[in-house]
């Protein structure tokens, strides 16, 4: 919905500001079609040539997701520090006999169950289980653990973010495919020198059509998407963050609730949960959600 005000403010803006001086719109209508096949075809036809075919179809369904924005959400936020507090409750009470069934089945594990929005991201259930797994046959030297942690990190931001460095990429060479099409135009131009200056005019007016829409689509359309999803990358990554934060701290020895504490102070502002909130929810999940941590 945002995007869609911003891409209509630019519309607004830059065809309101040409009309209202009085350009003659007409002439960018001409050439809008034959420019936007050259530039658009040229742009397309280089990044499939530039990047695997894994990679356009992680940039198409990158587009859509600058789009939707980060999937979390702040009471994600708080179901997953929830989450972790059961978790690793069970594993300081229980210990790993009773924690392994969980992680080698949380779609049905009492555990994960009541927060299925979480089950969703198979990635970051595969990290928490992970790693878990990996301190339940001794991996507990927490400096070990963490190194790991920040490496796996790392290899997921890498690849989640492949698709977004391809598309700067375009948009960082659609000005000069631009300059292309006016070339082009200007060829044609020079064909027709023979022609009356008002037929002329307009003919390097089109050309230099290929010019304006090569910079307005990078700066005001790919590029903007390509910022929007990294923007977003970085927003669906910092859970990772947050879930190494709580089981390196639990790995040092530090009480759970104070780990839990540590890792909500690596939540977002804008979606991190009061104190007095993250308290009421564990409260909660302790009373009926999650019996096994009570």
């Amino acid at each position: 919905m945002l995007n869609g005000v911003g891409f209509l403010i630019v519309i607004v803006c830059v065809f309101g500001s040409f009309i209202i001086s009085g350009g003659k719109f007409e002439i960018i209508l001409h050439a809008l079609p034959h420019e936007l096949m050259a530039i658009v075809g040229a742009s397309v036809g280089a990044f499939i040539v530039a990047n695997s075919l894994p990679t356009v179809k992680k940039a198409l369904a990158g587009v859509m997701r600058s789009f939707k924005g980060g999937r979390w959400k702040a009471s994600d936020y708080r179901d997953l520090l929830t989450m972790l507090y059961g978790v690793l409750s069970t594993f300081k009470k229980s210990g790993a006999t009773a924690l392994e069934p969980h992680l080698d089945d949380p779609d049905k594990s009492e555990l994960f169950k009541p927060y299925p929005r979480l089950l969703q991201d198979q990635k970051l259930i595969e990290f928490i289980c992970d790693y878990l797994r990996m301190m339940t046959v001794n991996f507990e030297d927490p400096h070990q653990l963490e190194t790991a942690m920040e490496a796996d990190i790392e290899r997921h931001h890498h690849e989640e973010a492949g698709p977004q460095h391809a598309l700067q990429i375009m948009a960082d060479g659609l000005p000069a495919i631009g300059i292309v099409a006016a070339v082009l135009g200007v060829i044609k131009t020079m064909g027709s020198i023979d022609q009356p200056t008002e037929i002329l005019g307009a003919m390097i007016g089109g050309a230099l059509v290929g010019t304006f829409l090569g910079v307005l689509l990078s700066y005001c359309l790919v590029g903007p998407l390509a910022a929007k999803l990294n923007e977003t990358i970085e927003a669906d990554i910092k859970p990772f963050s947050i879930v190494k934060t709580a089981i390196v701290a639990y790995a040092q020895n530090v009480p759970v609730q104070v780990a839990i504490e540590i890792a909500r102070r690596m939540t977002p502002s804008a979606y991190a949960p009061n104190f007095q909130q993250l308290e009421n929810a564990l409260d909660e999940a302790k009373n009926g959600l999650n019996p096994a941590t009570a």
